[in-house]
């Protein structure tokens, strides 16, 4: 296989999301699986919302880990995340669909920096900013 149609063979991504029982567990749904992109959605639920009524922040977390896995995974090589850090913006509120927008910024060695955006689908509004550490894995 070529190195170009290597790139554009999304079918390993594909399988990692569909034997992800987590994201799908939460109802998360992915609109845009592409080399070093993705976008993942959620509908905040009664059982994600804190004492504050609002979204709880580890759900908001883990929409963004699952766009970021599935951006950095794109490539073809395994990798999982070495880190992660979120800063949240704005409330996400019941009912709130939140969407994830994953770029692999850089790779470099093993290792790679990706950016996560969550928005709100209703007005766009931020509500989390998220960086992910990546580390691909080398061949078993």
């Amino acid at each position: 296989m070529s190195d170009e149609a290597a790139e554009t063979d999304l079918g390993h991504v594909q399988r990692m999301w569909a034997d992800d029982e987590a994201s799908r567990g939460l109802g998360m749904e992915a609109l845009v699986i592409e080399l070093d992109h993705a976008v993942v959605r959620m509908e905040v639920t009664p059982a994600m919302v804190n004492g504050h009524a609002i979204a709880h922040g580890g759900f908001v977390f883990t929409l963004a880990d699952s766009a970021f896995a599935l951006a950095c995974n794109s490539g073809g090589t395994l990798t999982v995340a070495a880190g992660a850090d979120i800063t949240f913006v704005a409330a996400g509120r019941l009912g709130d669909v939140l969407v994830a927008e994953a770029h692999q910024r850089r790779t470099f060695g093993r290792s790679g920096l990706t950016d996560v955006t969550v928005t709100r689908e209703a007005d766009g509004a931020v509500v989390a900013e998220f960086r992910g550490r990546s580390r691909s894995l080398p061949p078993r």
